[in-house]
């Protein structure tokens, strides 16, 4: 500064500067009364609802959705489900040795992964996960935070997740998917128009490449409640639920 001439538009500038301090906006938050923050709060979480808010994915003109292209259509016989009984003569514990047998004979072939799935809604923040149980591998664990969406659509991305990661397996020929939320599994098979259909149609298009790449590649699909207390799925539903996160800005409906 010095080397400018004394009549250079800085020190006049500077000495206006000095002459007149600053001052706070006089809209600052410090000036303003609490209704008027709170009025301020208001638009931010209102805004954040409009962002976060649970939207329909539907995508009916997807060709994975065309009549007699779909998979249900094309690879009627490469995916199944096995229900867990409500019948009366069917108690629980008979139902979860039969679960047992189930997982101690996949672990007995390297070809098949076992994938139990749970999710978990607290908060507006969902909590996904996936363990995947590949024989003399480590356990692969898929976690994953989704801020306001259903525990619909939660269940259908652990399974999108997990799905995805056993298909990159080239030696893979079998996958089964253990989960709690057996009605949401069937979503995926079901041709009529849902609010999840995006969703849905990541995964068809998974499953039809795994199964156009060899004909003897199934995917099987396992009902257990929570109610059953299985000891695996019991291990993932617990660590969904004993996760407790807090959104920055928690919906006006929470």
């Amino acid at each position: 500064m010095h080397l400018l001439p004394s009549n250079h538009i800085l020190h006049s500038l500077i000495s206006l500067c000095n002459e007149f301090p600053l001052h706070q906006y006089p809209l600052s938050l410090n000036f303003l009364i609490r209704r008027q923050c709170s009025l301020i709060k208001s638009h931010l979480v209102d805004m954040n609802n409009h962002f976060n808010k649970v939207f329909p994915s539907f995508d009916l003109i997807n060709p994975e959705l065309f009549p007699s292209h779909r998979i249900i259509d094309t690879h009627a016989n490469c995916f199944s489900f096995h229900l867990f009984s409500k019948q009366a003569n069917h108690n629980i514990n008979s139902q979860v040795q039969e679960l047992d047998k189930i997982a101690i004979e996949l672990s007995d072939t390297p070809l098949t992964t076992l994938i139990i799935s749970d999710a978990s809604v607290k908060n507006n923040v969902a909590t996904s996960i996936a363990y995947i149980h590949i024989r003399d591998k480590p356990i692969i664990k898929i976690l994953q935070y989704t801020l306001n969406v259903t525990s619909t659509k939660a269940e259908l991305v652990t399974i999108r997740c997990g799905i995805n990661q056993a298909t990159n397996i080239n030696y893979i020929s079998k996958i089964v998917i253990v989960t709690d939320l057996i009605h949401t599994v069937k979503k995926i098979f079901n041709p009529s128009s849902h609010p999840f259909q995006k969703h849905v149609v990541a995964i068809l298009k998974k499953l039809r490449f795994f199964f156009s790449c060899h004909l003897d590649n199934h995917i099987k699909f396992l009902d257990c409640p929570s109610c059953s207390n299985w000891h695996l799925h019991k291990a993932v539903n617990s660590e969904t639920k004993s996760i407790k996160l807090t959104p920055l800005y928690p919906n006006k409906l929470s």
